[in-house]
């Protein structure tokens, strides 16, 4: 399967940008033996020639847009949306099977309830869709505006298989 995440970096342009946010993505792959990989691979979208990934995948994005950008406000919003919405869905799983089903069915994750709390719990991973420079994903708003604190902040956009 295949995302769009987003990398906020702070940095002066937009090369150093896509520099400091293929350093996050690159942890997110276990690009190094000590980093735990959460998805297959990466695309950025300075990078040509992918059939299924990237700028081939999702349109012409930008590779890089300063956060108060118009494109970078729009990847923003983008990226907010589909944390919470995914958010929103796992716990909304959660709250109908814990009142529906017995202890022995979530035992079992017979309906994936399970799975919806460690999803719901994950600081990385498929249900995340923003990133600070370190990796860890952006998972509640003081998180976000703590990041949206800093001067010169830029978001970098990637197509992630998992």
């Amino acid at each position: 399967m295949h995302q769009l995440i987003y990398a906020l970096v702070e940095a002066p342009t937009e090369d150093s940008a896509l520099a400091d946010a293929s350093m996050t993505f690159d942890q997110l792959v276990g690009a190094t033996p000590h980093d735990a990989a959460v998805f297959d691979y990466y695309v950025t979208f300075d990078m040509d020639g992918h059939a299924t990934a990237g700028r081939d995948r999702w349109g012409d994005l930008p590779v890089a847009a300063r956060i108060d950008s118009v494109e970078g406000q729009a990847l923003l919003e983008r990226g907010w949306t589909a944390t919470v919405a995914e958010f929103e869905r796992n716990l909304e799983k959660i709250r109908e099977s814990i009142c529906e089903y017995s202890t022995e069915d979530v035992m079992r994750d017979r309906n994936l309830v399970r799975h919806a709390c460690y999803t719901l719990g994950a600081y990385q991973g498929p249900s995340l869709y923003l990133y600070d420079r370190h990796g860890d994903g952006i998972r509640d708003p003081e998180h976000l505006e703590r990041v949206l604190d800093a001067s010169e902040l830029w978001i970098v956009p990637a197509d992630v298989h998992y």
